[in-house]
């Protein structure tokens, strides 16, 4: 089985033999073309399925891509109920593939409430009941994204990058403690709300920026590799 995991800038992939995974990697959204000649090497995916989030252009290119390899992609959307995560979306089906992947990975990994964070483009952060109910979430802009509107947007501040420090002392600080500190607020503020209404909680948090955004934050939280790739495997599998 291949999954695909299609971010806004990113695919991370992953191949399974037998449940295990034999290999995996990365490319950005513009070198999908070379996915058929890294998995030429390999052997043939009896299934592929695909979490995007990068639009319809992106799958389009990935199916064109994929052509050859005689493997038809099966795009994973959210849904009402599976594998013991029940959408609290009011439209469910306008939940992300990849927020509902890592949900029913979370769900698979701990026991008890849990707060969902991916740090990628976009900063996401689920809440899962004890029960296995999404109660909603949030999405904010990435720490790239928001230094990056920071220094496109406004004159006169730093493109260079800084250190996350109480009392910042120059621009460059001031931009990356500031976007951290906003990233790391809405999480623990959410994660708050979830003990208030779940008792004790868990953390997960994965996506690239996750080693910054946990660095210093005072709740204890668990670094997830690759949660939504391991929650497309555990749906793939469901349906064997």
């Amino acid at each position: 089985m291949l999954l695909l995991d299609i971010g806004n800038s990113r695919c991370k992939w992953a191949l399974l033999e037998n449940g295990v995974w034999v290999r995996q990697g990365v490319l950005e959204n513009g070198e999908l073309a070379r996915l058929p000649v890294l998995l030429g090497e390999m052997p043939k995916p009896v299934r592929t399925l695909v979490s995007n989030v990068a639009g319809e252009a992106i799958a389009a290119e990935l199916r064109e891509c994929l052509t050859d390899l005689q493997c038809e992609p099966t795009f994973i959307h959210a849904e009402v109920e599976r594998c013991g995560v029940r959408n609290g979306y009011r439209s469910p089906q306008q939940l992300g593939s990849d927020r509902w992947a890592a949900l029913i990975a979370a769900r698979n990994h701990v026991s008890g409430p849990c707060l969902v964070v991916n740090c990628g483009t976009a900063t996401t952060i689920d809440a899962l009941s004890a029960t296995g109910d999404f109660l909603g979430g949030l999405i904010l802009p990435g720490l790239s994204l928001m230094l990056s509107s920071l220094s496109g947007n406004t004159a006169q501040l730093a493109d260079c990058e800084g250190v996350l420090v109480d009392f910042p002392q120059d621009t460059a600080d001031a931009m990356l403690s500031g976007a951290l500190q906003a990233t790391q607020g809405a999480l623990l503020h959410q994660f708050v709300l979830l003990e208030q209404t779940e008792g004790s909680a868990s953390c997960l948090v994965s996506g690239g920026a996750a080693s910054k955004v946990m660095s210093g934050l005072s709740v204890a939280c668990e670094y997830y590799e690759n949660m939504v790739l391991h929650g497309m495997q555990i749906l793939g599998e469901s349906e064997a």
